[in-house]
């Protein structure tokens, strides 16, 4: 085979004809090469990384401007939120919405006096009456432990010891009015107003 026929069949492998032989264009291919030549050929053909250059001048004076945010941040005091539930609105502090006190006649004063005195009378029987059961109850709670004691101690034992099954307690104390019978309270519905407050 001559110089020029070996220069047409290189030419013809080059532009990708499949009538060439896979030994031709896979050795004088650009692209492809050898596994062998693999591992020197990757890292040649790599670039290495461009290292940036850092202006010393640049970065104090970046840092000048960090300092004097925070100084400035430093200055402002903080925002405080506003407690609206002190400060009552300026209708309710209206003089024209300032009620005059009722005139009682001396009959209704006298009445309302007397209801009163009843009404606490009635509170310090009923409370009289609770302090001599519950002072009974005690009483008979004692003898009968002297008693228990008198027949065994480990019952005694048993029986003063604290119960951790009591608790917790629920009780209801006397009330400043008598209940009224079947009365059913209502849920009641509002329009939550709160504002949000955020802080800058």
């Amino acid at each position: 085979m001559n110089a020029a026929a070996c220069n047409t069949l290189l030419h013809v492998c080059r532009q990708g004809s499949r009538s060439c032989p896979r030994w031709i264009w896979r050795r004088e291919s650009h692209w492809q090469s050898s596994l062998l030549g693999l591992r020197t050929a990757l890292p040649m053909r790599a670039e290495p990384k461009k290292k940036k250059k850092v202006d010393p001048k640049r970065e104090q004076i970046v840092k000048e401007r960090m300092k004097k945010k925070l100084k400035k941040l430093e200055r402002i005091a903080p925002e405080l939120i506003p407690i609206d539930d002190f400060t009552p609105s300026a209708k309710l502090l209206d003089e024209s919405r300032i009620r005059e006190p009722v005139q009682l006649s001396g009959e209704e004063q006298e009445r309302r006096a007397l209801l009163i005195k009843k009404w606490a009378f009635s509170k310090q029987q009923e409370h009289e009456v609770e302090r001599r059961s519950v002072a009974c109850l005690l009483e008979s709670q004692r003898k009968a432990l002297e008693e228990l004691r008198l027949e065994s101690e480990e019952l005694y034992d048993a029986a003063v010891r604290c119960d951790r099954g009591v608790f917790p307690l629920e009780s209801c104390g006397p009330c400043n009015s008598p209940p009224i019978p079947k009365y059913n309270p209502l849920d009641g519905k509002y329009n939550d107003i709160t504002k949000v407050y955020t802080q800058q």
